[in-house]
């Protein structure tokens, strides 16, 4: 398990020296009345339309994917206030880090933590399922003030950034595993420990199943799920920590122990937990990462699908 960092003098660098500058840019910012960081925040996401270019078109290509159904003219409402949510994700990032406890609990309206609670009794682990919103480092931050618990995560290539990432994470949580630690997040699940685990991206071929996700009948969908559900029987618990509408604050929703959870094969579990990452979704679609290349791993011999 990755313990606090310790800060060291190396991270003093003149090579560190801009990536200091926009922290402490970004520390100051968030110290403004949350109003504010509204309009800042979702004024950035319309300009980074202008020059994210590519992931406009990744986004796009992902929604039609999605939603074929849906009018043309909808989907392009729900890009731009998906990048609207790109812009927020960045302020909150910074709340979610450098505020005090007080402040966030003021904007967080938390309900199902009985869900929790009742694991907890059962002395379960929780394989709590998280998914990749922007909304993402905020909902960990409300979750672990109210439940500490221990966030998977990938290391920064950027020693500072890696340091700033782990230290702001472990502010409301106990620790942090790297996700290419398969044993040590089963060991901590047979521990009764939470687990925050995200299964929604694309991992690579190597690592992956195809199960259908909204209208694509094929998207590669990690096999790791299966691994941990079979070896380690924890409560599965999914979450979603979605903004609300005009700048009212956060709604934290932790739904029950999905008791019903398949176990038979890999296949099995990845159709049933993108059932469960659709659900997710559509609570708040405007404010899912769109921008990933989601489906850039096909079966072999089938064409791109962002081409």
């Amino acid at each position: 398990m990755t313990k606090l960092p310790v800060f060291t003098s190396s991270l003093l660098h003149p090579r560190y020296w801009i990536n200091w500058f926009c922290i402490g840019l970004l520390y100051i910012i968030v110290l403004l009345p949350y109003p504010l960081l509204y309009k800042l925040g979702t004024s950035l996401g319309r300009l980074a339309m202008r020059f994210m270019r590519h992931r406009v078109a990744i986004a796009r290509c992902n929604l039609l994917l999605c939603f074929p159904d849906m009018l043309e003219k909808e989907r392009e409402v729900l890009l731009r206030q998906n990048f609207e949510s790109l812009g927020m994700g960045l302020i909150e990032t910074g709340m979610a880090w450098f505020w005090p406890e007080w402040r966030v609990k003021r904007l967080a309206y938390v309900s199902g933590l009985e869900h929790i609670k009742h694991a907890c009794e059962e002395n379960k682990g929780i394989l709590l399922i998280g998914l990749h919103f922007f909304t993402l480092e905020l909902g960990a931050r409300i979750f672990g003030i109210y439940n500490p618990g221990i966030g998977v995560y990938r290391p920064h290539d950027n020693p500072l950034l890696n340091w700033l990432q782990t230290w702001g994470r472990m502010r409301s949580n106990k620790s942090m595993l790297d996700r290419s630690d398969i044993k040590g997040i089963i060991r901590a699940l047979k521990n009764s420990d939470i687990i925050w685990y995200a299964p929604d991206h694309d991992y690579g071929p190597k690592s992956s199943v195809f199960a259908p996700l909204f209208a694509v009948p094929k998207a590669a969908t990690t096999s790791g799920t299966y691994i941990l559900v079979r070896m380690a029987s924890p409560a599965v618990i999914p979450f979603v920590p979605r903004r609300l509408p005009e700048g009212r604050g956060y709604e934290l929703i932790v739904f029950p122990n999905e008791r019903l959870f398949p176990q038979e094969n890999a296949i099995a579990v990845a159709t049933y937990m993108n059932y469960l990452v659709e659900r997710a979704i559509l609570l708040a679609p405007d404010q899912y990462m769109w921008l990933h290349r989601r489906f850039k791993t096909r079966p072999t011999g089938e064409p791109s699908l962002y081409r």
